[in-house]
């Protein structure tokens, strides 16, 4: 079967994390989208429709056997109605599309069932993140044995919500699963004295460090190491917060390095609602969330002690530095920070960066990236 998922038009919606990939391939929960309708139906092609400058990574097709819209967590009953869907037959909930099959649509039909997770906003990733995790969980775990949980560690609720994969490493931790469940991925580590609380996702060779505290909804994609505090965060893959600090209610993309000591505010003093920058209407909005943290795009970094103000979003393959708090907007291959003058990031010079961190974990740096990296830097992304 092959499915095409669609972005709909909104992928500067979810930018900065969108900028380098579909919506469809954006991780919450466990799993990114793409491997969750895998994770449902094994036999599935996946294809993406998004931006023209994405598709050499991320391929698109024009036969397909149903377009989906990527903004769609699925469910068991929105998957059933999917693939039960008749030729030439969209299905919509509330008005929204959430497939069709067909290349001329002459019946609408509504869905019936567990009303899906359809999001909207960048924010509402790591919003929703405790729910899509639980519901991760056990699609991910079904009728499957843990590995068993060394007596070395404390367990604070139903030791059954705890799931370790083989080569999985658990010692002398408090682990909370009252909250939600905690899933630790395959040779992914949680080291000593660390105190999590669930729901937490630890994919495949990821890592808490030594004495690290997670409050929630936590997901850390795969090869991501993280240490201090964090709550209500999402690091998409190979990115790195290795020491003390806190960031909170925060997206994190990939091959990212947050420095020492790295803090980000997620709350004004004044309790407001926070304004955000839109990559849609290149302005600072309005928002109705009163909690927002940190969301930084792929390849950018911060050095030690860098401090974010609430609701920073920091473009692609961005440096910063600095003794006081950076513009709340960063823009993609810019170099410095609060005192300092920002100056450009060369593209030669992001390119050979992002290389250099790719070659430390044996992923090439391919022509698609480079030619994503171009069409960014070219176009003030």
């Amino acid at each position: 079967m092959r499915i095409l998922l669609s972005d709909n038009g909104l992928h500067l919606r979810f930018a900065p994390l969108t900028l380098t990939r579909p919506i469809g391939n954006l991780r919450m929960g466990i799993l990114t989208n793409d491997e969750r309708w895998k994770q449902f139906i094994p036999d599935a092609n996946i294809f993406f429709e998004t931006e023209e400058y994405l598709q050499n990574k991320f391929q698109g097709t024009d036969k397909f056997d149903v377009k989906i819209n990527a903004n769609i967590i699925p469910n068991p009953d929105v998957v059933s109605q999917v693939l039960s869907l008749k030729n030439n037959t969209r299905l919509i909930h509330a008005g929204i599309c959430i497939a069709e099959k067909g290349s001329s649509i002459k019946e609408e039909v509504e869905f019936i069932g567990d009303t899906p997770l359809i999001l909207n906003q960048r924010w509402e990733l790591y919003q929703h993140n405790g729910s899509v995790l639980t519901a991760d969980f056990k699609l991910i775990t079904k009728d499957r044995e843990s590995q068993v949980i060394s007596s070395s560690n404390i367990i604070i609720g139903d030791s059954t919500l705890i799931f370790l994969e083989e080569g999985a490493s658990v010692e002398a931790c408090t682990l909370n699963t009252k909250s939600g469940p905690i899933y630790v991925g395959k040779n992914a580590e949680i080291m000593e004295g660390s105190v999590v609380r669930g729901p937490l996702a630890l994919c495949d060779s990821a890592g808490l460090k030594l004495g690290t505290k997670v409050y929630g909804p936590t997901t850390l994609g795969p090869h991501c190491k993280v240490g201090g505090e964090v709550n209500n965060v999402i690091f998409q893959a190979y990115s790195n917060k290795g020491h003390d600090g806190f960031i909170g209610n925060a997206v994190i993309g990939e091959w990212c390095n947050l420095g020492a000591d790295t803090n980000s505010s997620n709350l004004k003093n004044n309790y407001s609602n926070v304004k955000a920058y839109s990559y849609e209407t290149d302005q600072m909005e309005n928002t109705d969330v009163q909690f927002m943290g940190l969301m930084m795009g792929d390849h950018s970094k911060c050095g030690i002690n860098t401090m974010f103000n609430t609701a920073t979003v920091v473009g692609v393959s961005a440096n910063i530095y600095g003794g006081d708090f950076p513009s709340k907007k960063i823009d993609s291959f810019s170099w410095g920070g609060s005192n300092h003058r920002v100056v450009d990031f060369q593209l030669d010079k992001a390119i050979e960066a992002a290389k250099a961190m790719m070659d430390r974990r044996n992923i090439p740096f391919t022509d698609a990236d480079k030619d994503i990296f171009e069409f960014l830097y070219q176009n003030n992304r």
